[in-house]
C-alpha cells in the first residue's frame, strides 16, 4: 500500500499522480505496474499503468488519462485525492530502451516512453531518437512542452481530430514513418490502442522491419 503524496493535471483528461515508494520497489524505464484501488470493492480491479519517473527518485509516477465511459478504474482514480492509498502489484512490462530508434506512440501510448526519454536526457543520449506521437487534437497532448523540450524536431505530431497549418493531419501512415525512419535507428518502440498498433505493424512489415527490432506494448 503506498500513499498519494500528489496529483496535478497534464490535461483536459490527464492526471498525474505521485506516491510513496516502497523501499526495495525498483523498476526499469518503460517498464509498469498494476494499480488497485485501496476501497473494498474495486480490490480485484487492477489495471497496468507504467512508471514515468526516474528509478532513482524517491517517489512513484504514473500519468494516467481518464476514461469516463468506462465507468471503471481510471474514472475512481481521478476522483482521489493526496493523502488517499492505493496498492501496487509487482513490476512487469515489455518495452525497455535497447538502442536508438523511432518511437510510435499513440495517444496515452506515450507513458511508457516517458520516463525513457527523460532517462536519455539525463544522460545526454537523446542522440537522434525520435517520436511520432498521434492525437485526436492538440489538447491531447501529454507533456507537449518537456517533449519538445526535450526532442526539438524529432518530434513528429499528427492529430487525427484536427486540422493544423503546423502539424500533420489524419493518422499515423506508412509514408509518415519512412519520412522520419533513418539509418541510426536499431529499434522501432511502439506502444498504443490495438487499432493503431495492427496498423502500423502493418506498415513496418511491408517495409520489412524485422519483429526482433520492434519493441511494443499494447493498451486498451
Amino acid at each position: 500500500m503506498v500513499e498519494i503524496l500528489e496529483i496535478f493535471p497534464i490535461t483536459h483528461d490527464v492526471k498525474c499522480f505521485r506516491t510513496e515508494k516502497p523501499g526495495g520497489y525498483d523498476f526499469e524505464p518503460g517498464q509498469a505496474t498494476e494499480i488497485f484501488l485501496d476501497h473494498e470493492d474495486w480490490r480485484d480491479e487492477g489495471r497496468p499503468f507504467t512508471f514515468t519517473n526516474l528509478p532513482d527518485e524517491d517517489y512513484l509516477e504514473f500519468i494516467i488519462k481518464e476514461y469516463p465511459d468506462h465507468e471503471g478504474v481510471t474514472r475512481e482514480l481521478h476522483k482521489l485525492n493526496p493523502r488517499d492509498t492505493l496498492l501496487l502489484d509487482e513490476v512487469f512490462g515489455a518495452i525497455k530502451y535497447s538502442g536508438e530508434g523511432l518511437f510510435i506512440a499513440g495517444g496515452a501510448g506515450v507513458t511508457p516512453f516517458i520516463s525513457i526519454l527523460r532517462m536519455l536526457k539525463e544522460k545526454d543520449q537523446l542522440n537522434n531518437n525520435k517520436l511520432i506521437f498521434g492525437n485526436k487534437t492538440s489538447a491531447d497532448i501529454i507533456l507537449h512542452d518537456e517533449l519538445k523540450e526535450m526532442l526539438g524536431d524529432n518530434l513528429i505530431h499528427i492529430f487525427s481530430d484536427e486540422s493544423s497549418d503546423e502539424y500533420r493531419s489524419g493518422l499515423i501512415s506508412r509514408e509518415l514513418i519512412v519520412d522520419h525512419l533513418n539509418s541510426d535507428h536499431s529499434r522501432i518502440y511502439l506502444c498504443g490502442p490495438p487499432p493503431m498498433m495492427k496498423k502500423v505493424k502493418g506498415y513496418l512489415e511491408d517495409l520489412e522491419i524485422s519483429s526482433d527490432n520492434i519493441v511494443e506494448e499494447e493498451f486498451s
